[in-house]
């Protein structure tokens, strides 16, 4: 393993030698569909996956299980997720060689999702694992006690134990953005991509070995160790934005106050009225955010730091109409000072304390920056400036990662973008497209359905200069007929944990997505083939 920081955009040599053993698997594959071609001419042929939380999962698994059942999961060289797709990735990569057991597999996924059960006892005790890494946010707490209840397990592997285990499977590449590029609309820089063998910065060129994501460098060298990131955690990170910042805030507030709850049997006397404080101050958060009526969480607040002040010297009083603003000070002014209150609180008590600064200050996926202080020319000063970085789901900024195949050294010929997201099936391609066009990046020409156009399963964009994009909606006129509307309420981003006929009647319609759209399918990669034997 490196601990060096790698500047420049080539690929990292496991990659390209997994790449050059996987274009004879293509290659046989074409054969079979009488698409004939050398080594030179196999195509390059990327499978995205989009956000939409469970509903995504299922899509992604539902359409790789029957690309197994036609005959094309072995067309594939690369497959690409956010979001919701990346709970579906992590699932199948679990399994060596996946994809020459695809019925087996898919098969486990589901009756996990449908029988499996993860206690809020086991996911506390994950979050109080996660609370002594350097650097917790709140991804920590997302992914201990929100991800387990959708996904059905807490995943403990590491990415990098399946280095070695998928040469006969596609390249996984998941995908999240950097925060404070996205905040700053730094579209070159914002790209992070996450595989087994190395992470970083898709288009700038700046990566490291993956089992030192999160550990602490400093002019491009490994200064201090961190336990390498788990497939849970890496769910959490990947998968994080399945609603608006209210209704995230909701999710994350109800667990912490069962956690809460829960903890208050672990407390010795002494520390009781410390964390009835704590108690008070996130049942106070949690209802301010949530629009509900907050006077008698004011007053019990306000008598439970009676003659307390804050470090200044200033009461901590207060006011029933209070601001968003002033609240967060607030609530940080007493986060500051509690231990100089109640020395007495260790561990549980520390951590409650952490969850609510988390909670005010909005932080998710700090981790070290692995850029600090290098000289980069390639990559925005203000990245190599800061020690830590907040990473987060991608489907804040583009809900289906195509910037990670975009990769000019990955040679993507063709990509195939399954699109599983809430609301327009056409904002992702379409925006992918005008962001190519502002960092100079080839794509072809993205034309929408007008007003009234029914949704169909197929749409193809081309351009001799720019890879084929083939873009599949999740519902649509070929497998909804006239009912796509019905259809998309019944499957909404974050709902109630899926049943057996939800889960299998959603894998029934992405399966016919790529059963109707075979034939198309081929053709075009068919086009592609021939593209490359002329040039």
């Amino acid at each position: 393993m490196s601990s060096v920081v790698r500047l420049g955009h080539s690929l990292n040599e496991a990659e390209r030698q997994h790449v050059s053993s996987r274009r004879e698997t293509v290659q046989q594959c074409l054969q079979k569909h009488n698409i004939p071609c050398t080594l030179d001419e196999v195509p390059n042929i990327a499978v995205l996956g989009s956000g939409g939380g469970e509903r995504a999962m299922i899509g992604l698994l539902g359409s790789l299980s029957q690309l197994g059942e036609e005959g094309l999961l072995d067309c594939i060289m690369y497959l690409s997720g956010v979001s919701g797709s990346t709970w579906c990735m992590s699932s199948v990569y679990k399994e060596p060689d996946w994809s020459t057991k695809m019925e087996t597999v898919g098969k486990n996924i589901i009756q996990r999702l449908v029988s499996g059960h993860v206690s809020q006892s086991e996911q506390h005790k994950k979050l109080e694992k996660l609370f002594k890494r350097d650097n917790f946010s709140l991804t920590d707490i997302w992914a201990s006690c929100i991800v387990p209840s959708v996904v059905k397990e807490i995943d403990e592997h590491v990415l990098t134990e399946q280095r070695g285990q998928h040469t006969r499977d596609p390249y996984p590449i998941y995908t999240v953005i950097d925060k404070q590029c996205s905040h700053d609309r730094l579209y070159k820089d914002v790209w992070f991509e996450i595989t087994p063998d190395e992470c970083g910065y898709s288009l700038t060129g700046a990566f490291v070995d993956s089992r030192c994501l999160g550990n602490q460098f400093k002019n491009g060298i490994k200064i201090k160790e961190q336990p390498e990131i788990d497939m849970l955690y890496l769910q959490g990170l990947c998968g994080s934005a399945l609603a608006d910042e209210a209704e995230i805030r909701k999710w994350i507030g109800n667990e912490l106050q069962q956690f809460f709850k829960m903890s208050e049997k672990q407390m010795v006397p002494k520390t009781k009225e410390g964390h009835q404080i704590l108690c008070a101050l996130l049942d106070l958060i949690h209802h301010f955010f949530r629009e509900e009526d907050i006077k008698k969480h004011i007053t019990k607040i306000n008598e439970l730091l009676k003659g307390k002040f804050d470090k200044e010297g200033n009461e901590l009083k207060l006011d029933p109409n209070v601001s968003k603003e002033q609240l967060k000070k607030h609530a940080m002014s007493v986060c500051h000072c509690f231990l100089d209150w109640f020395s007495e609180h260790k561990g549980l008590g520390i951590l409650h304390l952490k969850c609510i600064k988390k909670l005010c200050q909005w932080n998710w996926g700090a981790t070290y920056n692995f850029l600090y202080t290098m000289a980069a020319a390639e990559v925005h000063p203000s990245i190599l400036k800061s020690e830590t970085r907040q990473y987060e789901d991608a489907g804040l900024l583009l809900n289906s990662p195509y910037f990670s195949v975009l990769r000019k050294e990955r040679n993507v010929d063709l990509i195939i973008s399954l699109d599983f997201s809430a609301g327009d099936p056409f904002e992702t391609v379409y925006r992918s497209a005008q962001m190519c066009t502002d960092l100079q990046i080839p794509f072809p020409t993205v034309k929408r359905p007008g007003p009234g156009e029914e949704l169909h399963d197929f749409y193809v964009f081309k351009d001799n200069k720019a890879p084929t994009v083939i873009h599949i909606p999740l519902f649509n006129v070929g497998n909804c007929k006239g009912e796509v509307e019905k259809w998309k309420k019944r499957y909404h981003t974050f709902q109630s944990a899926y049943s057996d006929k939800t889960i299998r009647d959603l894998l029934e319609k992405a399966a016919q997505n790529i059963t109707n759209t075979k034939e198309k399918l081929l053709k075009e990669v068919q086009d592609v083939v021939q593209r490359k034997k002329k040039h």
